[in-house]
């Protein structure tokens, strides 16, 4: 037995402890894209048998496939891999577990075609475009669902890196607080561990690194851990909860790295109307008389158009904008609450807000900042924003805020609800929204609110209104 091969299966065996006594053990003993001994081979008798699995890839080199790997069963499947990459030789997806099995894939690299972009798009002719991994959660499902990802890096396909779906529209599910869609009452876990997603969502608008659908009664729990999501077409993370259940998330040590680009304003600034924003009187502008919807780009869309109308039916205002994306997204609507805690982790040149966190309806944010950046974002670098019966509490320790196109940090509340943030050792600069803001602090509607500051530098101001701030 070769030192590799003993250490991988010393790996397995201290990390399967949890396993029942009926796991079955597949190992891979070649290449081959099927057959005796091929990984899709073991996948399907995995799928045909009952227990928990355990698929290892002993002595398989590189793995090129034509066409998705899929596992079709509702047990435990756990694959272990020694740094082999499966690369996909079409636009399609690489690895599935199609009926809401629980997935653990360690030490394996996945890679599409790549070349994808929004003048070489992967969901033309029909196609929705490939991901690395998609997990798609069963309709009657319950209790919780895992994936979990440990050294694991995936790139250069179309669509999503990473899809867990709990959402019976699959990719049109649609994104934001509120999206459509119906899901199962399971909850979602998702475990990432040096993970690197790289390249990925450029052939297919609102292609996310990793994207978490969760519809139903279920939660979502994250935790990210030394894990980077960089060249993102849309958001290098993106967490949609969008009916009763909360989202609880933990990232460390990681990165959110020049994500949001596949709207690519070099290309699609040329095609925006001439007058893309207007305001009138009533009585002045008819819907008729305004700009119509972009049509005939590379992908239209990629153009936002935003209509006011007054009572009499005229247009109050109208605005258009190219949609780019945010490095980390997430959006919770519906019954409960946004918990999340950001460690140590860098986000930086992403083409809208770096860090988005959006929680509507009944439920409040709860925000940890401790030791991080956020720089040179197009728009915002922290915002979380709070409408309905909730409030916004936030400690921000140890973190700047700097050279971000938007305010630095932003947490406002826009209904009945208390907002609190407490800001030490935080350092804002250089933020240009055109009034220089590092803090806005917002308490829109009936509550209190209260911003206290300590040992901190923000040299481009506090923007606060219906908050009481204290050094």
């Amino acid at each position: 037995m070769n030192k590799t091969r003993f250490a991988l299966i010393a790996m397995i065996m201290a990390s399967t402890t949890h396993l029942t006594a009926n796991a079955a053990t597949f190992v891979i003993t070649n290449s081959n894209d099927e057959g005796a001994g091929s990984l899709r081979a073991a996948l399907v008798d995995a799928g045909n048998t009952e227990g928990e699995h355990v698929i290892i890839l002993d002595n398989a080199d590189s793995i090129s496939i034509s066409s998705p790997l899929r596992y079709t069963g509702t047990s435990p499947l756990s694959i272990y891999g020694a740094g082999q990459t499966i690369t996909a030789d079409g636009n399609h997806n690489l690895l599935e577990a199609s009926n809401g099995a629980d997935l653990t894939v360690n030490n394996i690299h996945l890679v599409g075609p790549g070349g994808f972009s929004i003048e070489n798009r992967g969901d033309t002719d029909g196609a929705s475009g490939g991901k690395a991994i998609f997990v798609d959660v069963r309709d009657d499902q319950t209790g919780l669902v895992s994936l979990t990802l440990n050294n694991v890096s995936v790139s250069d396909v179309a669509n999503h890196g990473i899809h867990i779906s709990d959402c019976n529209l699959a990719d049109d599910c649609g994104g934001g607080g509120g999206g459509a869609g119906e899901g199962s009452a399971a909850s979602i876990a998702v475990r990432l561990n040096n993970v690197t997603v790289n390249n990925v969502g450029q052939g297919r608008f609102d292609a996310d690194g990793l994207r978490v659908d969760e519809r139903g009664e279920g939660d979502v729990h994250a935790v990210i851990q030394h894990s980077t999501f960089s060249r993102v077409g849309a958001d290098g993370v993106e967490i949609d909860e969008g009916q009763a259940g909360s989202v609880i998330a933990h990232v460390s040590d990681s990165a959110f790295m020049n994500n949001g680009d596949y709207c690519d304003p070099s290309i699609l600034a040329a095609l925006m109307p001439a007058a893309d924003e207007g305001e009138f009187e009533d009585g002045q502008k008819k819907e008729a008389d305004i700009p119509g919807p972009v049509t005939g780009s590379p992908d239209d869309g990629c153009f936002e158009r935003e209509v006011d109308l007054y009572d009499s039916g005229y247009v109050e205002e109208y605005a258009f904008a190219i949609d780019l994306d945010d490095g980390f997204d997430i959006d919770e609507a519906g019954p409960g609450d946004l918990q999340a805690t950001v460690i140590n982790t860098v986000i930086e040149g992403n083409l809208d807000e770096g860090l988005d966190f959006d929680e509507e309806d009944g439920g409040s944010i709860n925000m940890t900042i401790i030791g991080s950046k956020s720089m040179n974002n197009t728009d915002d670098g922290y915002k979380h924003s709070e409408a309905g019966d909730g409030g916004v509490f936030a400690h921000v320790v140890d973190s700047i805020a700097m050279a971000n196109g938007g305010k630095g940090f932003v947490f406002e509340e826009e209904d009945g609800g208390n907002v609190a943030v407490f800001a030490q050792n935080a350092n804002t600069s250089h933020n240009d929204d055109s009034d220089n803001t590092g803090f806005e602090i917002v308490q829109e509607d009936d509550g209190n609110g209260s911003f206290v500051v300590s040992r901190s530098s923000i040299a481009d101001g506090i923007d606060n209104d219906g908050v009481d701030v204290r050094n």
